[in-house]
């Protein structure tokens, strides 16, 4: 493994093919201003370190009206990426060049967006130094910075695990046996040596449970997780201290559910959070309140307080979007406190607007809650929690529709076509909200048969049977494998239920 261009990073397999939407620079818009903050029109967006850039290809495709820049020093990933937009008949600059080499690139706009994810507590000390000047001499006043990282004290109990995993590879691997094998051969030594009870795992006995978890993570994941030479969970104060050179500030929290208070701290924690006038100790006292392992935050480059009536104006312009079926729709949400239910007089005449799964503005919204006798207040705490839950996604506008919709079509064409073999890209591209929506591989080949003619669940079923028996594959099902026909009519079942609850959906979302 050559160190002369991938500074320590895991090279030896590639990176998975993950989504996240908070990369997308439409949904900030929601999250920034339901905690009062300006969210900016942006024109130019950026990606650094985009690993497969499953994420920039289907913003790409599905945000016409953005012009999407982004590196990842991996030129495999960086040619996959650039493969996937070129598909889609998008654009999209995306380069194989080390942050050094791209932040000094003279051809960059100043960008409306920049995005880091799973970045920033894997790289070295002089990255970061040269990412935090990017940002401050490329990010826009008025910009938004995403970045997510590991956080402390979160990862305290565990990050001597993580060491133990990093160090055993290095003395005890062997040359050339890859660095999934060295994974799992490290982790077998962790499980072995724990049974002597240690009193590390006696005083640390949440560290155990993690180590169970990560036991049963993809090995990809885990090599890209825990394997790099450089490896640095951050306190929120120390995060905002390196960004204090880029001259963005903090606006909140990305993942919606952090920023409700009542879902994750007693009242007694809130009072006093709430009682410590400094944003950075108050953070961190938060974080200590809930254990945080990970953050996902926005920044903002001079941020704007909204006064209430600019809020509440510019709330009510949002269009929002439901994008999962009716079955799926949540009944409970999960905070660091435990769950809590969703009120059946708030929620369900939510779901009664947005079941046709089309855009509907806030405004629509709170006029059809007003005869139900729930507040504006409570309207945005609910939003707050779908967006966090995945339920909604903000739309997209509608001027950039017609352009997306060709764009998302032929990008999902490329994406389906590869499940014809293997099923590790599990979203599709929607140009209704300018995002990715979750598409498991059998639903993409049903969608692909589709396409190609196929009007019945029998026709789907069959097609994807066919794909199955060239490749001597079969369906396991409850830990059993199916033999023969079996494996027709368990498909024929996916099917059915796919062509009554997902295709409907689908279909709506513009796909």
């Amino acid at each position: 493994m050559s160190t002369e261009w991938n500074a320590g990073y895991v090279t030896d397999v590639n990176y998975t093919f993950g989504y996240y939407g908070e990369l997308s620079p439409l949904r900030c818009r929601l999250p920034l201003l339901l905690v009062g903050r300006h969210a900016p029109k942006i024109e130019n967006a950026c990606e650094l370190g985009f690993g497969q850039g499953l994420s920039v290809s289907i913003h790409a495709a599905a945000q016409p009206s953005v012009n999407w820049y982004g590196t990842d020093f991996n030129p495999s990933q960086a040619a996959f990426a650039s493969e996937m937009v070129r598909l889609s008949g998008a654009e999209a600059k995306l380069y194989d060049e080390a942050f050094s080499e791209f932040c000094g690139r003279q051809d960059l706009p100043e960008f409306d967006f920049i995005g880091l994810h799973g970045i920033w507590t894997w790289i070295s000390d002089s990255n970061r130094g040269v990412l935090v000047d990017f940002i401050r001499r490329k990010l826009r006043p008025g910009g938004v910075l995403y970045i997510s990282y590991n956080t402390l004290p979160g990862w305290s109990a565990v990050a001597p695990l993580r060491h133990l995993m990093k160090r055993h590879a290095e003395v005890m691997g062997a040359p050339g046996q890859g660095i999934i094998s060295q994974t799992d051969t490290a982790l077998g030594f962790i499980d072995q040596f724990l049974t002597l009870e240690p009193a590390y795992a006696k005083v640390n006995p949440a560290a155990v449970e993690r180590l169970k978890q990560i036991k049963g993570l993809d090995r990809k994941y885990l090599a890209h997780e825990y394997m790099n030479r450089d490896w640095h969970p951050m306190y929120f104060a120390d995060i905002e201290s390196c960004l204090t050179d880029a001259k963005v500030g903090f606006a909140g929290s990305a993942h919606t559910l952090d920023n409700l208070l009542e879902l994750n701290m007693t009242p007694a924690q809130t009072e006093f959070m709430r009682g410590i006038p400094d944003v950075s100790l108050r953070e961190t006292v938060r974080d200590y309140c809930v254990n945080q392992q990970f953050r996902r935050d926005y920044w903002i480059r001079g941020a704007r307080a909204l006064v209430h009536h600019e809020q509440l104006a510019a709330l009510r312009e949002e269009r929002i979007v439901l994008t999962i079926a009716k079955a799926d729709l949540p009944t409970k949400v999960r905070g660091a406190l435990g769950e809590a239910s969703l009120l059946d007089n708030i929620y369900q005449p939510i779901y009664e607007l947005l079941l046709d799964h089309k855009p509907h503005t806030i405004l629509e919204l709170e006029a059809h809650l007003v005869s139900r006798g729930v507040s504006f207040a409570q309207l945005t705490s609910a939003l707050s929690i779908l967006l966090g839950l995945g339920v909604i996604q903000t739309a997209a506008p509608a001027q950039d529709y017609s352009k997306a919709k060709g764009r998302c079509l032929a990008l999902n064409k490329a994406i389906a076509r590869r499940s014809l073999s293997l099923g590790d890209i599990t979203y599709f591209a929607s140009p209704v909200t300018g995002g990715g929506v979750l598409a498991q591989r059998f639903s993409q080949l049903f969608w692909l048969s589709k396409q190609n003619g196929g009007k019945t669940s029998a026709d789907w079923a069959g097609f994807v049977w066919s794909v199955l028996k060239s490749q001597n594959q079969s369906i396991v099902k409850d830990g059993v494998t199916l033999q023969g026909e079996d494996n027709l009519a368990e498909l024929t079942s996916q099917a059915e239920k796919w062509g009554a609850t997902t295709l409907p959906l689908w279909t709506a979302l513009g796909i």
